[in-house]
Order: C-alpha cells, then sequence, then structure tokens
C-alpha cells in the first residue's frame, strides 16, 4: 500500500467516525425554559462562571449538597451562577427551592438535557468557566470510603460526601477566578 493510499484510507475512516452522531458532552448547548417560562439557551447565555446542578428533590445527595451551593452563590455573588436543572422529578421543584430558600435559575423539566450531558445519576455538578470549558466533573472527583461505609443509609452517606464535593467545587472556583479560565 502507498502512502498516499493509506493517507486516504486514514482521512476515509475519520470523516466516518466524526459524522455519527455523538452523544452530548457537559457544555454543549442547549435551551431551556426557566421557571418563569423565559427560555434560557446556556451555556452561551451564563451569567459569570456557571456551576450545573442536576438534582431531584428525592435525592438525599442532592439535599446534603443544595445548602452548600447556596452558600457558594452567595459568598462568589455575581461571578456564579447555579443552574439547578431537575429531572426525573414527580414532585414541584419550584416549590421545593422556595420551601429551603434556594435562589438558583431553577430549569425544570431538564431529562433530555440530563440525557445528553451523559448524566448518570443525581447529583451531578459541573462548572463550566465563561468561555463555557468544564473546569468541574463531580463524576471526576475520587473519593475512598470510610470504614463503615457499607453499613451508613444513604442520608448519612450524603452529609459525608457534600461538603467535600462543595470543598472540590470552590477550589475549582478560585481557580477560575484567580486564572480567568480553568
Amino acid at each position: 500500500m502507498n502512502m498516499s493510499r493509506t493517507t486516504a484510507l486514514l482521512l476515509a475512516a475519520t470523516l466516518v467516525a466524526t459524522s455519527a452522531p455523538l452523544l452530548a458532552d457537559p457544555g454543549d448547548a442547549f435551551t431551556l425554559a426557566d421557571a418563569s417560562g423565559t427560555e434560557m439557551t446556556l451555556p452561551a447565555e451564563q451569567q459569570g462562571i456557571g456551576v450545573y446542578l442536576f438534582w431531584a428533590s428525592w435525592c438525599p445527595y442532592c439535599q446534603a449538597l443544595m445548602p452548600h451551593l447556596q452558600s457558594v452563590e452567595d459568598e462568589y455573588g455575581d461571578a456564579v451562577t447555579v443552574y439547578a436543572l431537575n429531572f426525573r422529578d414527580e414532585k414541584d421543584p419550584a416549590e421545593y427551592m422556595e420551601q429551603r430558600g434556594f435562589e438558583f435559575v431553577l430549569l425544570p423539566g431538564a431529562d433530555a438535557v440530563a440525557e445528553g450531558w451523559g448524566v448518570r445519576g443525581t447529583p451531578a455538578v459541573y462548572v463550566l468557566d465563561e468561555s463555557g470549558a468544564i473546569c468541574f466533573d463531580r463524576y471526576e472527583l475520587a473519593v475512598g470510603n470510610p470504614p463503615g461505609w457499607e453499613e451508613m443509609s444513604h442520608r448519612q452517606k450524603a452529609q459525608r460526601r457534600a461538603p467535600y464535593w462543595a470543598a472540590r467545587l470552590r477550589e475549582s472556583l478560585d481557580g477560575i477566578l484567580e486564572n480567568g479560565r480553568c
């Protein structure tokens, strides 16, 4: 096989591979209506650094993490916006957030976005800098399990994990603010 034929075959294989539909990745654009019905296209219309929380009201890990995220939004002010993408939920997410005093941008009915972003479970948390680059992915955090982990309830496990996730998220935000990007 000569070099030009090899090059042509590699080019053809690359074109076939890249033309096949791919599962969207976190950071891919989507349009959803917020709780008031106003459509938003994200991350293009993201305000500051975006924290994308995929959550459900029944999830004990979400319940444990959300107060930490509210404190992040309070602490960082306009530099950070938390987008609460509710999915796999039968309860009213707006009522849930109002009862607990959460002031995130609520995007209900985010099932298709969760699927497109490859969300495997709740909570999923991503941080995107202002250019839309992914700087934090909660799924990538490696955490060992303490002794007795298997005997703990999900609620107990959530209470242990949430502060750790929030601390790593703050480290990511601080790095973005210091460097202007990931």
